[in-house]
């Protein structure tokens, strides 16, 4: 925890410092961004924790896997949020989650901006800047605000993904896109949020999120309810009350 607090620290004030400044903008896909804030942020976090876990592997956006002892395995997402970033808008992350024999067991999500800190330890529960924190306690979908985000290759299904966002938009109080799936579910973990689904997530994306957000007091399953694991292609995280309903309004008819 103190490894990743410290590389937390370090990739926020990196990103700060490129913050509101034109950026050296590359695309790995057709929506897909990368900055040279990602790949500055991503450089200090992993230097920090080969420092301190040289055998330990890295699972980083930007650099892919540094094979090391492969049951201990840090997750990272650098800047979470890139295109917000690049457009000079405030909801970016970085995210650092670290997994033992598979299963992520504490996680990070830092807004630099807004000065955010969420934190979760497996058993511990989950803080925001240190304060213990829970998930929401609205009971009826007509009640609750939602949010959700849109894959970067989102044409050829994109009937499927409107099928779902209209359903719940017509059910629920209102539905939010943030662009950072880190953010969504921490805000869902403190209570700002009661539910939240996306699909075609990689694991830098959630893995610290499902962390803080399961020791907020979270449901945390697939579109199915069934268990979710960070290399599944589906997240739905509720505060537990709406999570049968909102999964039933994600099933396609």
């Amino acid at each position: 925890m103190d490894v990743g607090l410290a590389a937390a620290a370090r990739a926020g004030e990196i990103l700060l410092g490129f913050w509101g400044k034109r950026h050296t903008v590359k695309k790995k896909g057709v929506k897909d961004l990368v900055t040279e804030a990602d790949l500055a942020s991503e450089k200090a976090i992993t230097g920090i924790i080969r420092r301190a876990f040289p055998e330990h592997t890295i699972h980083a956006e930007e650099s892919g896997l540094v094979f090391g002892r492969g049951s201990h395995r840090w997750i990272i997402d650098p800047l979470d949020g890139t295109t917000n970033f690049a457009h000079d808008l405030p909801g970016f992350t970085v995210s650092i989650a670290f997994a033992y024999e598979e299963n992520p067991v504490f996680g990070l999500v830092l807004n630099p901006v807004t000065k955010e800190l969420f934190s979760g330890m497996q058993g511990r529960g989950a803080r925001l800047n240190g304060n213990a924190i829970h998930v929401s306690g609205v009971k009826d979908i007509g009640e609750a605000l939602l949010v959700t985000g849109f894959p970067y290759e989102s044409k050829p299904i994109v009937q499927l993904l409107m099928q779902r966002f209209e359903r719940c938009l017509m059910a629920a109080q209102g539905v939010r896109r943030l662009g950072s799936a880190a953010l969504d579910l921490c805000y869902v973990a403190c209570g700002r949020f009661d539910g939240f689904w996306e699909q075609n997530l990689a694991p830098w994306d959630t893995a610290a999120g499902v962390v803080i957000a399961r020791e907020a007091g979270a449901s945390v399953t697939d579109f199915s309810t069934e268990a979710y694991g960070i290399e599944k292609k589906e997240i739905l995280a509720t505060n537990g009350l709406v999570h049968e309903e909102l999964a039933k309004l994600l099933e396609l008819q």
